[in-house]
């Protein structure tokens, strides 16, 4: 029985670990010989999505300390699986002790029982947020890799309720500063504030994400099944609260007129360009060199501090009220989640497209008479 929790074609990702275990995961089969990578390359990825860190997250303290216990000899990756450990050091499972025999709205209890006869109900288990911090890991490794190669891959928080980043006051560098990972100074205060006002109601609110990739060159990604833009929606939208994703101009190509939509053509320094990105950096499931676009739409946390209707396991109706240690808001932690599941795909594509020409194949193997 498969556990889905592998993700990749050449280069796979596998995570393991539970919420409120020993710790979390991963490992990166597939990865090349020959990069230099140390435990900080991966650490400042992590200190990105880890929790406690502002009042758009939640409250838990984690190190999220990264260990790397093999594929790595002298500072270099060897070729081989590469294994990294996450301990977890801020467990509170009694906050879920009045959890075990009943199922949270909006949250995976019901469903995972309805598959496995039994659950972990501290925290959620598999199901749990915590989960990502593994897919950080590996991803993070990938990242390096691509920007070395001049790919850069950037995620940050579009939106949060009714607020949405004005892009003309896009700063790059507020990715990182604001406690909202929005890249727009009034609408990180903007969305603070509607924080602020949710948490007093003790109610939590959906967000956005949106990641820029730029330096792909065209001719990346594969026809039918394994379109680069499906791999990428399966990527993201792999992660548990992800409701919809959209590539490019995504469901406003619904309205658009054909004259509209399509992107046209021109020569630039003798190389093929567009005269706009309605497709977002996708066409036919290969990339066509320009930027590629991809927004995922999160769902509002389900854990929330007001009473709630529910089962039990005895097929009985209950209240239940929630404690623990909850985001308000997904977004802000989950960019760089994003970030990283969006990288292990590109590098996973630009593996798999080494071998799509002949030509190419040749030129690798061939001697010197």
């Amino acid at each position: 029985m498969a556990s889905g929790s592998t993700f990749g074609k050449l280069l796979t990702l596998t995570t393991w670990g539970e919420s409120h275990g020993a710790g979390i995961g991963a490992v990166l089969d597939g990865f090349p010989a020959g990069m230099e990578l140390s435990p900080p390359d991966i650490q400042k990825y992590l200190d990105r999505r880890k929790p406690g860190q502002s009042a758009a997250a939640s409250p838990r303290k984690e190190d999220d300390q990264v260990e790397i216990l093999s594929g790595v000899f002298k500072g270099k990756t060897t070729g081989t699986p590469i294994s990294l450990l996450i301990r977890n050091t801020s467990q509170r499972s009694g906050d879920y002790g009045n959890l075990k025999d009943c199922f949270r709205p909006g949250h995976a209890d019901y469903t995972y029982y309805a598959k496995y006869g039994f659950r972990d109900y501290r925290g959620g288990g598999r199901s749990s947020a915590r989960e990502t911090a593994a897919r950080v890991a590996g991803g993070a490794v990938a990242a390096k890799f691509l920007k070395e190669m001049g790919i850069d891959v950037c995620a940050y928080t579009r939106s949060i309720g009714p607020v949405v980043i004005d892009e003309e006051r896009f700063d790059r560098a507020l990715i990182t500063q604001t406690p909202t990972c929005m890249p727009d100074p009034e609408a990180d205060r903007a969305a603070m504030e509607y924080i602020r006002q949710c948490r007093e109601m003790k109610d939590s609110i959906g967000s956005s994400v949106e990641c820029r990739i730029t330096g792909v060159p065209a001719g990346i990604g594969d026809p039918v099944f394994d379109k680069l833009d499906a791999r990428l929606a399966q990527a993201v939208m792999s992660l548990g609260a992800a409701k919809a994703v959209e590539i490019g101009d995504g469901t406003a190509v619904s309205e658009a007129l054909g004259s509209q939509n399509n992107d046209p053509f021109y020569m630039e320094g003798g190389e093929v360009s567009k005269r706009s990105n309605h497709a977002g950096g996708i066409l036919g499931g290969i990339s066509d060199g320009s930027p590629i676009i991809v927004r995922v739409y999160f769902k509002p946390t389900p854990s929330i501090f007001r009473e709630q209707e529910t089962v039990d396991e005895a097929g009985n109706e209950r209240n239940l009220t929630i404690a623990g240690r909850h985001d308000p808001v997904i977004a802000p932690r989950a960019g760089v989640v994003v970030e990283c599941m969006c990288a292990l795909t590109i590098l996973d594509a630009l593996l798999m497209n080494m071998t799509s020409r002949a030509d190419d194949v040749r030129r690798f193997y061939e001697r010197e008479q």
